[in-house]
Formats: C-alpha cells, sequence, structure tokens
C-alpha cells in the first residue's frame, strides 16, 4: 500500500487526500447529530426515536444531492461542484446549531442531506479518476474509510468537549470543513477524465436503461450496505449511554476504538479486493461481521464493548472499503459523476429508516437496544452476502472518458 501511494504525483495525492477530507467531514457533520440524540431530545421533550427521524429524513434526501450535485459534476466538472458542495454541508451544519424546535432541526437536516447525498459521489468520481488502476483498490479503502474517520472526530469531539459545548456547540464546530475549500481550490486539479463538452441531455436515462439490471443490483447492493453501516452505528452510542449506562468519556472511547477498527478494516479488504475481486473481498467480510455480534452487544464492560466493537466496525466497513473502486468501475463513463452517487443514494433512501425502526424494536421490548442491533445486524450481513456473491464484477476497468468511434 505505501509504494503505491508513494508512486501518485504530488496533484494525485492533493486530489485523494481532499476528497478523503471531503467525505471525513461531511460524515463528521453527520454523526455529530447521532451523538447528540438524547440531548436533543431531552431539550425538545420528545423521545428519541422521535429526533432519530432527523438522521431518517437526511438519508432520505441524500438520492436528491446525488442526482443534482452529480448532474453538476458532469456538466460543470468535479473540481467546483466538490467545493460548492462542501460549503453547503458546512452552511447547513451551522444552521443546525440554532434550530428553536424539533421540527426546524429535521427541516435543516433535510437540506443538509441533500447536501450529503452530493459529496460522495463527485469525491470519489474525481478521485479514482485521477489515479492509476493497480492502485485503486487502496485508494478506494483509502477514500471510503473517510467516513469512519469522520465518525471518529465525531467521538472525540463527543467525549471530550460535549460537556461544555452542548449539542449546538458541536453543530458549530461542525461547520469548520468550510476551510477544506481553500485546499481545493489551490491544490487540486480537475479530473483528467472530464470533457468540458456536455453530455448529451437524457444521457443519465439512456445510461440507467441500457444498463438497468447493473444499475438495480448496484442500488440493491448499496441499500443493503446501508443497513448494514447505519444498523450498527447509527444507535449504537445510544445503546451504550441508555442501556449500558456509559459515561460520555466512556461512549467516547469506546466510538474511537471501533473507527479505528473501521480504518483498519477498510484500508485491509480495500487492498485485498486487488487480489480476490471487488465481489470475494465484501462477501468475506460480510461473514466475517456474524461471530463478532455477541461481544459487539452483550460485553458487560466499556473494554469487552470496545473490543466487540472494533472487530465488528473492521469487517462492516472492511466490505464498505470496496465500494468506492467496486461502483465506479460498473458505472459508464460519461456519466461518472452521477451514476454511482445515485445508486449508492437510493440504496441510501431504502435503508433510511434503519434508526427510526431500530428504536421503535427497541422500545416495543422494553428498550432493549442490543437486541435490534444484533437482530438486524446478523441478518443484513448474510443478505449482503449473498447479493455481493451473485453481482458483476469489473475491477480494473478503464475509468477514462468514452472513446468515439
Amino acid at each position: 500500500m505505501a509504494s503505491q501511494l508513494r508512486a501518485l504525483s504530488p496533484s494525485q495525492r492533493h486530489t485523494v487526500f481532499a476528497c478523503l477530507l471531503g467525505w471525513a467531514l461531511d460524515a463528521f457533520d453527520f454523526f455529530i447529530l447521532v451523538f447528540s440524540m438524547s440531548s436533543i431530545a431531552r431539550e425538545f421533550h420528545v423521545a428519541v426515536a422521535a429526533v432519530s427521524l432527523a438522521t431518517t429524513v437526511t438519508l432520505a434526501l441524500r438520492p436528491v444531492g446525488a442526482l443534482v450535485f452529480g448532474w453538476a459534476a458532469d456538466r460543470f466538472g468535479r473540481h467546483p461542484t466538490l467545493m460548492v458542495n462542501i460549503v453547503a454541508y458546512s452552511v447547513l451544519e451551522l444552521a443546525s446549531a440554532g434550530a428553536p424546535s424539533l421540527f426546524v432541526l429535521i427541516v435543516l437536516r433535510g437540506l443538509y442531506g441533500i447536501a450529503m447525498g452530493g459529496e460522495w459521489g463527485v469525491g470519489a468520481a474525481l478521485a479514482l479518476e485521477s489515479v492509476p488502476a493497480e492502485s485503486r483498490g487502496t485508494i478506494s479503502g483509502i477514500l471510503q474509510q473517510g467516513y469512519a474517520l469522520g465518525y471518529l472526530l465525531a467521538a472525540v469531539l463527543f467525549g471530550l468537549f460535549f460537556t461544555r459545548l452542548g449539542w449546538r456547540g458541536m453543530f458549530v464546530v461542525g461547520a469548520l470543513p468550510a476551510l477544506l475549500v481553500l485546499h481545493i481550490r489551490a491544490k487540486v486539479p480537475e479530473s483528467p477524465a472530464w470533457r468540458k463538452e456536455a453530455a448529451p441531455r437524457g444521457e443519465l436515462l439512456r445510461a440507467v436503461t441500457k444498463n438497468l439490471p447493473r444499475f438495480v443490483y448496484m442500488v440493491a447492493l448499496m441499500a443493503t450496505f446501508n443497513f448494514f453501516s447505519h444498523g450498527t452505528q447509527d444507535l449504537y452510542p445510544t445503546f451504550l449511554s441508555v442501556q449500558r449506562g456509559l459515561t460520555a468519556q466512556e461512549a467516547g472511547a469506546v466510538a474511537v476504538t471501533y473507527n479505528l477498527g473501521a480504518i483498519v478494516g477498510g484500508l485491509t479488504f480495500g487492498v485485498l479486493s486487488e487480489r480476490i475481486g471487488r465481489r470475494r473481498a465484501i462477501f468475506a467480510a460480510a461473514l466475517l461481521a456474524l461471530p463478532m455480534i455477541p461481544l459487539w452487544v452483550l460485553g458487560s464492560t466499556a473494554l469487552q464493548l470496545a473490543a466487540g466493537a472494533f472487530l465488528l466496525q473492521a469487517m462492516v466497513q472492511g466490505a464498505w472499503g470496496v465500494v468506492p473502486a467496486h461502483l465506479n468501475e460498473l458505472s459508464p463513463p460519461s456519466v461518472r459523476g452521477t451514476f454511482p452517487g445515485l445508486a449508492y443514494q437510493l440504496g441510501n433512501f431504502i435503508a433510511a429508516a434503519t434508526s427510526t425502526l431500530q428504536a421503535a424494536f427497541a422500545a416495543r421490548h422494553g428498550g432493549n437496544y442490543a437486541l435490534a442491533l444484533a437482530g438486524m445486524t446478523a441478518v443484513v450481513a448474510m443478505v449482503l452476502a449473498v447479493v455481493a456473491a451473485f453481482g458483476p464484477e469489473a475491477r480494473g476497468a478503464e475509468l477514462g472518458p468514452e472513446t468515439k468511434a
């Protein structure tokens, strides 16, 4: 992995770094809400399940962002679109800090979801179109772990400063990613695969129609992936504090630990996918998650829970580390700014109610978050393995522009 990174040119390294941070800071802003759910519920005098609707709305509107920002990336370029995208989600994060009611907060998080939905597809296309094919698995693993890195940063902020900042102060800190735009403007070039002439009108619809079985597979795969990640992440801090009684500092330390596991797993399986293929790497990681579940939710101490969470998230995000390369390799070049991101976010839409469903299930079973988390994770891991096993593979596909006959 180190040799592949050293082989990149300075501009390629700047591009990967900027796209990694763009996704990491987007995830950081998302997970600030996840850590703040119980505090927000207390301030607005509602149940946690009501606050979890904000995450559902965020996830449900991400396909809109994938479509809007993806179209802009294909029409105007990856570089300027990514900058606008980062400013948009940062401004909406800051606005969330001043929400006077839960309703207003939910509306703002919906708008934030549109901005969040655009970042992944645009950033992944820009980075993966800019690096050599032989480095793609490694870069894919690095890029996707921006999500775990963002979660880790949110966990550190929560564990160290939540008692002083409160949930509103955390949202204010979440506006800082806008500063990343300065780096992108100065150091990151446009994708070498993007062409200034606009794709023909209706190109996305034609691409989806022509590749409909593949697009349906990608959406189904990403729906399962999002049940897998959000089902293991979004309510887990609530489980730690409410059901296991951990303090904010202890819950933050556990979250830091399992996000380190996520980063290790994502990098490992991203590199491994270059050797054994994208689908096999996903299949292996999904099945290896199953034996990790008991320690993850049944541990009685913070140390046991941290160990279980480290191992489980190493597999969850290990499977995810393959996703950027896999989806971009499966996508038509003329609409690569839109096609993979739209498939990803439509899958997210299908899985948008994950945390709300889990919270409602736990409430019906006496607040048993452990049962809700474990049950969904076991089922989804097996489904993901099956979906990946029967899908297409395009490892090493050319990510340059389409050539004309």
